[in-house]
């Protein structure tokens, strides 16, 4: 009798205790911005098995592992930066192909809120097994490929100009085989005057069904936009750098400098549905093209840094720093989340990420935005000035917390 009894008030205390944990983490007090579901609210977020397991007024923290104060905070999905340069490698002649002037993504991604990115062209289909094996598969970071039309991907100089290295077919092949990992198509930095890039990476967009991604430009004179965006590309394909001015007659803009005004084709493009993507950069941004074009309503489609060491360290930062231009030109902080997350995640046909939907995998990031003096400059040194500045609290990436600036998780596991 009295080990029966025994045996039962030990089932009883296990099961009080696996109970009392039902959680893993709970978020508590947080303004969660979810754009898929339409929140922009005081919410609190419940996390389990690395997936979302409850989004609701007044979760209770009593039934969580750790308890993640965010009162005053943002919590919001992972960021998903689908323009960055991730392809890092030790050849000190491959530029962003297994070269020293990509990043590792790891250090530059999980501190901004950052659980995916896109890695815009640096492997083509012939150098992305290497990518695979040593970047992919060896990052925490959720990395994805944009495979380069060229074969040997971009690394620089004429490599990217050689048009016989430009295979639709073999692209597509590659992509398809890789379903995970790849999810479209760049074209980048060709010179040449014809449109030959552009059709065979649109070519290889139709074989695998995925978008593509154009950094256009360096042509003189430059190749009709107009033509670019109604002719060639197909909706959901993604123009990148829309709010740069190239010095030189290289590339028409989207806001014609004479004027002021978006220029009628590009309202057109987008409501054919074509991506216009930020793509930062190093000398990809000007806010003589931005700044008019938010005023008029044109606001980006998608959020992303075009990140490596030049960008980084140049008026670019990092991708908060981005959000936060946007958010001093008067973008509403709900859009600047939704380009930052959930559209982004549309985009890439990725829509299992990008949203804190029940039984989705818990990427989230809990941001500040941070009160203070701020300026957010571009790279012809024209600044905007700012009260508030988007920070990194958190970021959780696949249930697990990754990231955590000023130790807000209690209690603070150390790995």
């Amino acid at each position: 009798m009295q080990k029966r009894l025994f045996i039962l008030l030990m089932a009883c205390l296990v099961g009080g205790l696996v109970q009392a944990q039902t959680y893993s983490i709970v978020i508590k007090g947080g303004q969660v911005i979810d754009p898929k579901n339409n929140l922009n609210e005081v919410m609190d977020v419940a996390i389990t098995d690395g997936k979302i397991a409850l989004v609701a007024k007044n979760i209770d923290a009593g039934k969580a592992r750790q308890v993640v104060n965010a009162k005053g905070m943002l919590v919001t999905p992972g960021i998903i930066d689908i323009h960055g340069h991730v392809y890092f490698g030790t050849e000190p002649d491959h530029y962003l192909s297994n070269g020293l002037i990509a990043v590792a993504p790891d250090g530059f991604t999980f501190r901004v809120g950052v659980t995916t990115i896109v890695d815009a062209g640096g492997a083509g289909w012939q150098s992305f097994p290497a990518f695979k094996k040593n970047i992919i598969l060896t990052s925490k970071t959720r990395v994805l490929s944009l495979l380069n039309i060229v074969g040997e991907g971009m690394r620089g100089g004429m490599w990217e100009q050689d048009t016989t290295d430009m295979d639709p077919k073999m692209a597509a092949a590659m992509a398809l085989g890789n379903p995970n990992d790849v999810v479209g198509f760049k074209v980048a930095h060709f010179m040449g005057g014809t449109w030959t890039p552009v059709d065979r990476a649109v070519q290889a967009g139709k074989l695998a069904n995925m978008p593509v991604m154009i950094d256009f430009g360096m042509h003189d004179p430059p190749l009709s936009l107009q033509e670019l965006f109604l002719k060639r590309l197909r909706p959901g394909d993604i123009f990148t750098h829309t709010y740069t001015l190239l010095e030189g007659n290289v590339r028409e803009t989207i806001v014609d400098e004479a004027t002021g005004k978006v220029r009628p084709f590009v309202l057109e493009a987008r409501k054919k549905g074509i991506v216009f993507d930020v793509g930062y950069g190093g000398a990809s941004f000007n806010y003589t093209q931005a700044i008019p074009a938010l005023k008029a309503g044109f606001y980006p489609t998608t959020i992303s840094t075009d990140l490596h060491t030049g960008s980084m360290n140049g008026s670019m930062k990092d991708i908060l720093s981005v959000m936060s231009k946007f958010v001093a030109m008067g973008m509403p902080v709900a859009d600047v989340i939704k380009a930052s997350t959930w559209t982004p995640a549309q985009v890439i046909k990725r829509e299992i990420l990008g949203h804190l939907s029940v039984g989705a995998i818990a990427d989230v990031a809990i941001l500040n935005q941070r009160e203070g003096n701020f300026g957010f400059y571009d790279k012809t040194g024209y600044r905007v000035d700012a009260k508030k500045k988007f920070e990194c609290e958190m970021t959780i990436k696949g249930g697990k917390i990754v990231y955590d600036l000023n130790g807000i998780a209690n209690p603070i596991v150390l790995k």
